[in-house]
């Protein structure tokens, strides 16, 4: 259990809620469903801040408080797919944040800020200490209420935020009952899955029943699933047992799929998400777009500029030394890894000062590197062509040396209307290759599509990852990296107390590379982000040996082990600001071998044939 100080820094409020507000309406009132749950979200709110401090005198039992609490965010999730979807920022920051410290940009500044909101009192109340934590639990719940106030006050005055295409809040939200809220990352403390999914269901059946847009609709099939699917929630409670492979199969992908086929009008999230509203199911080659997270446009891609791509990821006459690729660090055969604790410098008997991680579905990130220091593709391969102990060079000696090779020539005629050698054009090419090595074909991707089965151990792994084994709270399903749902257009890094060697070697030391916190990105530089590195996919994690950003861990087993254990805090190490839960997980020696099973299953290297 986390402490957060009592630290009430009010900044930006005024037009937080603002943030995200595809065609703002002024004064037009959105549907009377969204305005009753608005209400009665307040409602709930003035009640659950009264019991607080009831509880804070000791009038009211800690079991009344988790009711109230309970009352509070079934509430919210019943409009959840309308706030979350119109004010995101607001969302996430205020009123369901995680329960971690963040970064909030101020100008030129950044100021590291306490979490605030109905996840971090989950924490609190569901925990064994909130007995000790009533003045905190106090001050977090009146500084939510008064978020919320305000926002709503805004609301009554201004109207609401209404986009062009109704149904992608409610595709929205499904994705992120599957990915937030069943996994438990939603509800830390009280684990309280399949309630909160019931009432987000619930929500999205009135808004669909209620809203005259819908009439043009035939939502019998829509109604007959969420109905069927809230009355499965209400069987299936244990958050340890719950089949998430069959809530997928039989609810969340035919609902998903049926709400897609109502969308006919224009894309509100094509320049702030990048989901593919075109997708019927979260584990296809579609789901995400990759153009979102590249510079280069769709319109600009084609087969002569993934060739051109190509052959230059494997030319070695492109760094100082005309020995090294990109493919020397990256190599085909294991998933575009190396195989190595960390990869080779160009200088001889140096390494550089990171493991390799696989370039298979690389694209799909809005930070690149461990530290998370460049922000797009193009920026990542920029610091590895300076960086002195790889590249060692230029785009000028590149482009130079290019000039004056004459396939070049005619393969940068072929693939770009002006034929020009250039660096954007160069970057271009680079990464349209890279963009084309995705990974969505695995056994478990076609298990999930009803194409094909996978072995009994494979499904009990995914359901402990997804549940008991907490992975899935930072490895993001469908794409199992910290690439975060349901907008997917940040990467999420953690503290996880890597140490030099497996727990399994004693002494136990924490590694020294401090990570993140060293980053050139100096807004970042807070105490929260020191010894953490992004979360990585484990989708070929198979192939991809040695494990974690120091390649420390030679064995599956051995990371399992790890997490097991709490990570470095659970094994006894002093951290700052551990973001993986220092609690053990009590997975049996049968339990891992289960979820390695179902790691096992995500293998996918077929675009490595192309």
């Amino acid at each position: 259990m986390r402490s957060y100080p009592i630290v009430i820094i009010i900044l930006l409020m005024g037009f937080a809620i603002m943030s995200f507000n595809p065609t703002y309406t002024g004064t037009e009132n959105e549907n009377t469903v969204v305005n009753k749950g608005l209400t009665d979200f307040k409602s709930k709110l003035e009640q659950l801040k009264s019991d607080v401090h009831l509880f804070s005198e000791d009038k009211i039992s800690l079991e009344d408080l988790r009711k109230s609490l309970s009352n509070t965010r079934n509430s919210y999730k019943e409009i959840e797919f309308y706030i979350a979807y119109h004010y995101p920022e607001f969302s996430k920051t205020h009123l369901n944040a995680a329960p971690l410290f963040h970064i909030e940009a101020a100008g030129t500044s950044a100021y590291t800020l306490p979490p605030e909101g109905l996840q971090v009192l989950d924490e609190l109340i569901f925990s064994d200490e909130a007995g000790e934590q009533k003045e905190e639990i106090k001050t977090i719940t009146n500084f939510l209420y008064n978020s919320y106030a305000s926002f709503y006050l805004s609301s009554v005055k201004n109207g609401l935020s209404k986009g062009n295409n109704k149904t992608l809040p409610l595709r929205i939200e499904l994705i992120r009952i599957y990915t937030l809220g069943v996994t438990g990352f939603d509800t830390p403390g009280s684990l309280n899955i399949s309630e909160e999914a019931s009432h987000a269901l619930l929500g999205m059946k009135k808004y669909i029943n209620n809203d005259g847009y819908f009439k043009n609709y035939s939502v019998q099939k829509a109604n007959g699933i969420l109905t069927e699917s809230i009355d499965y929630l209400s069987k299936n409670k244990d958050f340890e047992t719950f089949d998430r492979i069959e809530f997928y199969k039989k609810y969340i992908q035919p609902l998903y799929e049926e709400f897609g086929n109502w969308d006919g009008n224009s894309d509100d999230l094509k320049e702030f998400s990048g989901w593919n509203v075109k997708s019927k199911n979260l584990f296809s080659s579609d789901f995400l777009d990759p153009y979102f997270f590249t510079l280069l446009k769709s319109s600009e891609d084609n087969p002569d500029l993934r060739k051109l791509g190509k052959d230059i990821f494997y030319d070695q006459n492109l760094s100082d030394n005309n020995k090294m690729s990109c493919a020397t660090c990256h190599l085909p055969e294991n998933a575009f890894t190396d195989l190595k604790t960390r990869s080779q410098s160009n200088v001889e008997g140096k390494t550089v000062l990171r493991n390799s991680p696989s370039l298979y579905n690389a694209v799909f990130a809005k930070r690149f590197f461990y530290d998370l220091r460049a922000f797009y593709l193009e920026q990542q391969a920029e610091h590895v062509i300076y960086n002195q102990d790889e590249f060692n060079t230029s785009y000028e000696s590149i482009i130079k040396k290019l000039k004056t090779k004459p396939e070049y020539k005619k393969a940068f005629r072929s693939a770009f209307k002006n034929g020009e050698i250039s660096k954007e054009n160069f970057s271009k090419a680079l990464s349209s290759y890279v963009a084309s090595l995705y990974s969505f074909e695995s056994d478990f991707d076609k298990f999930m599509r009803n194409e094909k089965e996978i072995s009994d151990d494979a499904k009990k792994g995914y359901n402990l990852f997804m549940g008991k084994a907490n992975c899935a709270t930072c490895h993001f399903a469908p794409h199992f990296s910290g690439l975060v749902p349901p907008f997917f257009n940040e990467n999420e890094s953690e503290v996880l107390g890597v140490t030099k060697k497996p727990l399994n070697q004693l002494p136990i030391e924490l590694d020294t590379d401090k990570g993140r916190v060293n980053s050139p990105v100096k807004k970042e530089n807070s105490w929260i982000y020191e010894n953490s590195f992004k979360t990585v996919t484990v989708r070929n994690i198979a192939l991809t040996k040695p494990y974690f950003h120091n390649g420390a861990f030679n064995t599956l087993e051995e990371v399992m082990d790890f997490y097991n254990e709490g990570g470095g805090e659970g094994a006894g190490l002093k951290m700052k600001n551990q973001t993986l839960p220092a609690d053990k997980l009590n997975l049996t020696q049968t339990e891992i071998k289960q979820v390695i099973a179902f790691l096992n299953t995500l293998t996918d290297i077929s675009q490595t044939k192309k």
